[in-house]
């Protein structure tokens, strides 16, 4: 059964979904799992940014085949209302890596598959390895995307690309994402975790508050008016101008010296 193993490395909690024989497949189990380490990390004050990776050089190859036909081999209402909790569960997780007010990297090294590519977009950002591949094959056995996958891609790449990720079902090269803005970053072979790890250690040394802000202003523009983020930016700046990282940041500056926000 895949686990997700929990580390801490200084201000940033690592997951890891691991079931190496499955290139870690999910399951409710690992939503419910997942769900329960971002609420505890959205309030946990030590933890200032989230890695999700997947073992063994494999990031995830997205639902397991086999539970999905167990459950067809149900009576058909039973069966249904099994894969309807199921996929309630993943949304669950996705809701939360969108909301969590910490920044969510990505670590993808092998293969984002089906609804491990939905996981993987719905992080913050995502850095991958060179000869990393996303791949949302649900088509080759029948089935439509789930897990938000056709709306983070819908507002990341035009209809023709997402057309051809989505009725096509093969394998898109990191390279390519990078290309189009939807990978952050590449590195080498075996070097994803350290380097996403990296990039969030500096994100958990910065200011908590604006972060968790600019954040949800993010999500806000995506689907927004104008004249409501306007709004938004106005009450969020000022906000964030009388808190304390704000008195710390513009001190640091004022005085040349690094700021100190999590002493």
């Amino acid at each position: 059964m895949t686990e997700m193993l929990e580390e801490w490395r200084g201000r940033v909690l690592v997951l890891t979904i691991s079931d190496p024989a499955t290139r870690n497949a999910l399951g409710p189990a690992v939503y419910a799992k997942g769900a329960e380490a971002l609420r505890r990390a959205a309030w946990d004050p030590g933890i200032g940014a989230v890695v999700l990776t997947g073992a063994d050089g494999a990031f995830c190859s997205g639902g397991n085949l086999n539970r999905l036909a167990g459950l067809r081999g149900e009576q058909p209402e039973h069966g249904a209302e099994q894969a309807e909790a199921g996929i309630g569960l993943l949304h669950d997780w996705i809701r939360l890596l969108r909301a969590c007010p910490k920044p969510v990297i990505a670590a993808v090294e092998g293969v984002a598959a089906g609804a491990g590519f939905s996981v993987a977009l719905a992080c913050d950002m995502i850095v991958a390895a060179k000869d990393a591949r996303f791949v949302l094959a649900y088509v080759k056995v029948g089935l439509s995307p789930d897990g938000g996958a056709t709306a983070f891609l819908a507002r990341a790449l035009p209809r023709q690309m997402l057309a051809e990720i989505a009725l096509e079902g093969g394998a898109i090269e990191a390279g390519r994402l990078h290309h189009a803005g939807l990978v952050n970053a590449l590195c080498d072979p075996g070097a994803a975790l350290e380097s996403a790890v990296a990039r969030a250690q500096k994100l958990a040394d910065g200011p908590t508050g604006a972060i968790t802000s600019i954040k949800r202003l993010i999500d806000a523009a995506q689907d927004g008016d104008l004249d409501s983020q306007l709004d938004r930016e106005r009450r969020a700046f000022v906000g964030n101008l009388f808190h304390a990282d704000a008195g710390e940041g513009i001190a640091a500056f004022l005085e040349k010296r690094p700021a100190r926000f999590h002493p």
